[in-house]
């Protein structure tokens, strides 16, 4: 039985990793040890499930043998019992063995940078940058997800022209990716006397926190310049030089930090961000190269993609990539958005299997 195969060779990798994580050699290679130890925590839920589909195998044989010499009725009847309970758990778990099975991109497990920017709209665009930046605090607050600011640069009246944070929690890149792209609201701007609709945008980018492991950074290759933080109005927010701005000179890639007190932590910050861009731009051709099979992965690899809309008038959420509309836009809008990713996850896992029969 092929599923059975294909489990027997998992759960047999799984145990030599184990073992290798008790050789001291690994242990005292760090980059080893932690792609070890990457991989023995992603293989350890497919072995678990493997366990109990196999004790149900075993039961259901157990309870068949029953049926087929077993003369007592009353046996016959628990037998009989067991099977009915028995089998629908059986294909449940093989439903959930497939679905395990389905090769993860290797970035899901990491921590998310998530940079939002207002578009067109002027004023209301960074307002709703700003409404959407609570919308991910609350969801991030709501699974116990740590949430960073790297850099802020205010609207004039309120929200965003731009706001980059870090989203440190357990497969945070693979839940949030989902919300790359642009996203649109409809509604009658605070600035608007006629009442009228408007439409205004902002775009969502989310990487994939890269580690050191990941990118090599050279201390020749990069620029860095410090200057004192602004606060909203051009105020200086403090008179120390410690705010940092990174110039990456190879690829022109800049960054800056400047939320914290202290120059080294937003030197730590902006490395982060730094790095994580430069894994991006080669993570970007993987991420083209699927997002033209996949429409629940466009936004990732076009970031020019409309993913979704936010109509107040009818208090309406769509997301265009799998025609989902919901009528619940004050609770999304509040951080309730785990419906929405949930239905990506599955639309995309759907994908994945059809890739996998495919192939």
């Amino acid at each position: 039985m092929e599923i059975l195969d294909k489990l027997e060779i998992i759960k047999n990798r799984w145990e030599e990793i184990g073992e290798q994580m008790n050789d001291p050699e690994v242990m005292s290679d760090v980059k080893r040890f932690v792609k070890l130890n990457k991989d023995y925590r992603e293989l350890e839920p497919i072995v678990n499930t493997y366990k109990e589909y196999k004790n149900i195998l075993g039961n259901i044989e157990n309870a068949k043998e029953v049926l087929d010499t077993e003369k007592d009725p009353e046996f016959r009847e628990m037998a009989k019992e067991e099977l009915e309970e028995l089998i629908p758990k059986k294909e449940k778990l093989e439903e959930e063995i497939r679905i395990l099975l389905i090769p993860k991109d290797p970035q899901d497990e990491k921590n998310a940078i998530v940079e939002i920017r207002a578009g067109t709209g002027g004023d209301e665009a960074s307002i709703f940058a700003g409404d959407l930046f609570r919308m991910y605090q609350k969801f991030c607050e709501s699974k116990k997800w740590k949430v960073d600011i790297v850099s802020i640069s205010e609207g004039t009246s309120g929200g965003f022209k731009e706001i980059v944070f870090n989203v440190t929690g357990n497969g945070a890149y693979g839940t949030m990716k989902f919300e790359s792209g642009v996203h649109r609201v409809q509604r009658v701007p605070k600035t608007e006397t006629q009442g009228r609709i408007h439409t205004s945008a902002a775009s969502v980018a989310v990487l994939p926190e890269a580690d050191e492991f990941d990118i090599e950074l050279h201390d020749k290759d990069i620029r860095k310049d410090t200057y004192c933080s602004s606060g909203p109005g051009g105020q200086s927010v403090n008179t120390t030089y410690s705010a940092i701005r990174l110039t990456h000179i190879p690829t022109g890639i800049v960054v800056t930090c400047q939320d914290e007190k202290s120059q080294l932590k937003n030197l730590a910050k902006a490395m982060k961000v730094l790095r994580s861009r430069l894994y991006e731009r080669e993570h970007a051709k993987y991420l083209e190269e699927i997002s033209s099979k996949r429409k629940t992965m466009v936004s990732t690899g076009d970031r020019s993609a409309k993913i979704r809309t936010y109509n107040w008038p009818q208090g309406r959420v769509t997301d265009h990539r799998i025609n989902l509309t919901l009528y619940n836009l004050n609770a999304i809008i509040d951080g309730d958005i785990q419906e929405i990713i949930d239905k990506l996850q599955m639309a995309e896992n759907a994908e994945k299997l059809k890739d996998e029969v495919g192939g």
